[in-house]
């Protein structure tokens, strides 16, 4: 090694390489970024390819909470997954949710007796809201109720909002853009894979 080789660095020299570390810095902290909107974009796919499994083929459904009738158990905003059972299969203490029929929203509450129904597979459930004083006026003569197996407060406002199309369409086209944006191909550094 000569004397030459070991010479310090002039300061032209060493301000002309400062941009290019720091461009070489901002690259890598963007393919991380890309990395990690990538990751959190696959997750969330998974996780909605799974709900639309779920509710599809097995029978669930997701139920929205606007009031808090079952709070503390399940606060107003929370979002539950319903899972449908014959009423025979239902026990006192199983939160359930009731179809009230056409144009009434269904009910979701706490079963406090389960009485025989007029047919075998029919039963007359009797609810009440954990928030409620008093069981609902009168009982619910059902084949089949939705259990809730799960709930998460404070997500249905999100639920209802990726429901609607001028949410949805942006988001599916910004997750479009980031898995392509992901999967192209990047130029390798100077020195990288050797």
């Amino acid at each position: 090694m000569s004397t030459l080789d070991a010479a310090p660095r002039t300061r032209r020299e060493a301000t002309a390489e400062a941009p290019k570390a720091a461009r070489s810095r901002l690259r890598r902290r963007m393919h991380i970024l890309g990395d990690l909107l990538l990751w959190v974009t696959a997750s969330a796919g998974v996780l909605f390819a799974v709900l639309a499994v779920l509710t599809m083929l097995m029978g669930f459904r997701v139920m929205l909470f606007a009031t808090g009738s079952m709070s503390p158990t399940i606060p107003a905003g929370s979002a539950a997954l319903v899972a449908l059972v014959d009423a025979p299969d239902v026990r006192v203490g199983d939160v359930v949710t009731v179809d009230r029929g056409e144009g009434s929203l269904p009910v979701t509450h706490r079963v406090v007796a389960v009485e025989p129904g007029a047919v075998s597979e029919e039963r007359l459930l009797t609810l009440r809201g954990d928030a409620n004083a008093e069981n609902d006026p009168t009982p619910y003569a059902v084949s089949q109720v939705g259990r809730v197996v799960t709930s998460v407060p404070g997500v249905a406002s999100t639920i209802a909002a990726l429901g609607r199309p001028t949410v949805l369409a942006p988001l599916g086209v910004a997750a479009a853009g980031f898995v392509v944006w992901g999967l192209w191909p990047r130029k390798r550094e100077r020195g990288e894979g050797r």
